[in-house]
């Protein structure tokens, strides 16, 4: 069996690492997109690494784009096979791709425009333009290869290969990938038939998720492995208890909204956090602690993600089915309104009144936050919450520099007055001591042959392999891009 790490190696974006086995079938773990660069990442996205043609089948964490979003893509260019995943995860994608696709054709539309003024002699430019990687059809299309498989099933994929998923936490749906490959124990064994024969375990883990979470279920326990594939978004830090992280937003909350009379405006991303940061503000308001102020959720797709969570309420914390039986509704009271017209969305950029405004995305990259943030980063009054990772290269990450004052936005140099803060612990993420606690709970470490860390920036990566190092794990490797490992 063979590994090649194809994406998110060196970064957290554009997962995929290709499996082959010694049989001959080839397995994709997840199909993530690069993110972060807008337009840069055109090429890289482009270049897979792989002819989908020759690829068996798809096997997918999450929905999350860095992890699904070129799938579409791959079905384009030939891709016959399978798509598998739990039944949350392809009703998110179905959304998610889908906004995926629109925002491609708009930022193309845009850079082909910009390509015609630069080129007005070039036949309107036309030899430098570019097409998006995929349409609305192309996601259609890529819907019908997907086939589902709840938590807990091992279920076969091939004669010599099984699968199983376990809730990894980190989103509705996400799953930890436990792959059995029955392969020769080593190249040299041979003899009758079956001798020297073993099944290899694999573990890809995806995104892990928090030990406490308010709307999820903690990580699950997964099977034995001999290989483990595990990311490092936070493998060098640590996150603020729940209670801490409550209390963070509340005085954030009263800070900007009646002491200072200002907006509060919330990046976030649709799936998964934007449903968090309203459970939480839900919480505080039936507790009569949320100050009276109008709450917006200025999102299309964060509007019907949320009723995804509630179509699944047997995937959601303890917490959240307790908090149902006497509140209905967790994501929603009667200071929240879901906003999906744009008509409506830009007025909110004329009210001048106190009000909490989530939107995506996450990382300012896009979307009607980035013009929020562009309408109000020079009022003293507000402030901008990063409640995520965002992208060293990102607009989110950029905005937060200490010292900063001025900051390009749109192509506007705009004068930055409004307050930057941000709070670590609604990450989707687990950080490093809560994932090798996970792990150490699921696996026998002495066991695990092998482990891979992938999903981490340079610093965070190598902080993880430490901390991996010193809770008894051996053999840790931080592939590159595009290496190639024998198993």
């Amino acid at each position: 069996m063979k590994i090649q790490f194809l994406g998110a190696t060196g970064e957290v974006t554009g997962s995929k690492h290709l499996i082959t086995t010694d049989s001959g079938h080839t397995i994709l773990l997840d199909c993530g997109m690069y993110q972060g660069k807008g337009m840069e990442t055109d090429a890289a996205n482009r270049d897979l690494g792989f002819d989908p043609k020759t690829l068996d089948c798809v096997v997918l964490s999450h929905a999350h784009i860095d992890h699904s979003g070129l799938i579409p893509y791959i079905v384009k260019l030939g891709f016959k096979g399978d798509i598998y995943c739990t039944p949350a995860t392809r009703d998110l994608c179905s959304l998610m791709l889908t906004d995926t696709a629109f925002i491609q054709e708009q930022d193309v539309r845009t850079y082909n425009k910009k390509i015609d003024r630069q080129h007005p002699h070039k036949e309107k430019g036309r030899k430098y333009k570019v097409e998006p990687l995929y349409d609305q059809k192309d996601v259609q299309k890529a819907m019908k290869h997907f086939v589902t498989y709840s938590y807990d099933r091992r279920f076969r994929l091939f004669d010599d290969v099984l699968l199983t998923f376990t809730n990894s936490g980190h989103m509705l749906g996400g799953a930890i990938c436990s792959l059995e490959v029955y392969e020769k124990s080593t190249p040299s064994l041979v003899g009758r038939a079956g001798e020297g024969f073993r099944w290899k375990r694999l573990t890809y883990t995806g995104d892990v998720g928090r030990l406490h979470c308010h709307i999820l279920p903690p990580p699950q326990l997964f099977p034995q492995c001999d290989y483990l594939i595990c990311e490092s978004t936070y493998g060098d830090k640590l996150h603020e208890e729940q209670l801490v992280t409550e209390e963070q937003l509340l005085g954030v909350v009263e800070d900007t909204c009646v002491y200072r009379k200002g907006q509060l405006l919330i990046p976030s991303f649709s799936v998964g956090r934007t449903q968090e940061i309203v459970y939480v503000l839900n919480q505080l308001y039936n507790d009569g602690r949320l100050p009276h102020i109008p709450v917006y959720v200025d999102s299309p797709m964060s509007t019907n993600a949320t009723q995804i969570f509630r179509m699944y309420p047997e995937e959601l914390s303890d917490e959240v089915r307790d908090t149902m039986q006497f509140d209905p509704d967790p994501f929603g009271f009667n200071t929240l309104r879901y906003i999906t017209d744009i008509n409506e969305s830009k007025m909110l950029n004329h009210k001048d009144e106190p009000c909490i405004i989530i939107s995506a995305s996450g990382m300012l990259e896009a979307g009607r936050i980035k013009h929020h943030v562009a309408n109000h980063i020079s009022d003293p009054r507000c402030t901008i919450l990063i409640v995520g990772y965002c992208e060293p290269s990102t607009l989110g990450a950029r905005i937060q520099q200490p010292g900063l004052q001025w900051i390009s936005i749109f192509g506007l140099d705009r004068r930055i007055k409004a307050q930057i803060t941000k709070i670590e612990g609604f990450s989707g993420h687990g950080d490093y001591k809560e994932m090798i606690d996970y792990f150490t709970r699921s696996l026998d470490v002495s066991q695990v042959q092998r482990t891979f860390v992938v999903h981490g920036e340079p610093q965070a990566a190598e902080a993880y392999k430490g901390h991996l190092t010193d809770a008894g794990f051996k053999n840790i490797c931080i592939p590159a891009k595009g290496e190639l490992v024998e198993l």
